[in-house]
């Protein structure tokens, strides 16, 4: 009788086939939102590693060395900030990027572990190009806060890469870089410029015609 019973009601073998809803998980390939994380790498002072080509002093700047101290080996400085202005050796404001026009710009720093005597050397460069230099032996003391500034002629801040380097001796212990954008006023477009036609010496002469101007005579004979 069981064999009969199975060709009246075979066995449904459809239903075997619903596993197929397995298939859904495919909801997993959503972690390629991982992906995002590649927005991180973009630091705003990215150009910072043109420092690593190993400042050195130039020739003509050591041959100015006077100072007689051995450098202390444990001296240190902090990373220099740069601004427009300062305020009891603190930049205000400090930022790595300026927007033309600039005229004046300040370097601020600490230090710790120094010693007066010890000869010290700053360098400001654009590029390649030296701006300025300072080297003499350090009096500042042992430790506290610091201030340059670097001033040029509006027209003379060419937008590019600045940089500051100190050293003690011949060995340079913190570079900082800033950079500037835009191009700078033309000379042509400061003011100075329009004082130089002597327009109001030519207005002299108008006074004379004026009859008010005939009680000048009246001053003239001083007894």
């Amino acid at each position: 009788m069981e064999p009969v019973a199975y060709v009246y009601f075979p066995p449904s073998p459809t239903k075997s086939s619903t596993p197929t809803i397995s298939l859904t998980p495919t909801i997993s390939l959503t972690p390629t939102i991982t992906e995002i994380p590649s927005v991180t790498p973009t630091p705003a002072i990215s150009y910072t590693p043109t420092v690593t080509m190993t400042p050195f002093i130039p020739l003509p700047i050591e041959l100015q060395f006077t100072g007689a101290v051995t450098p202390n080996s444990d001296a240190a400085f902090s990373p220099i900030t740069f601004s427009r202005t300062v305020l009891n050796y603190a930049a205000e404001d400090p930022q790595t990027v300026f927007q033309n026009p600039v005229q004046k710009l300040y370097a601020t720093y600490s230090y710790d572990g120094m010693t007066n005597g010890v000869q010290w050397t700053m360098l400001w460069y654009r590029g390649s190009e030296l701006l300025k230099y300072d080297t003499s032996p350090w009096e500042g003391g042992t430790g506290g806060y610091g201030q340059y500034a670097l001033e040029l002629p509006v027209e003379e801040w060419l937008p590019g890469t600045y940089q500051v380097i100190f050293f003690l001796g011949t060995e340079w212990k913190v570079a900082g870089e800033f950079r500037i954008n835009g191009y700078p006023p033309s000379p042509s477009s400061t003011p100075f410029p329009s004082h130089t036609p002597t327009a109001s010496w030519t207005m002299v002469p108008s006074w004379t015609l004026r009859p008010s101007d005939t009680r000048w005579p009246t001053q003239t004979p001083i007894k």
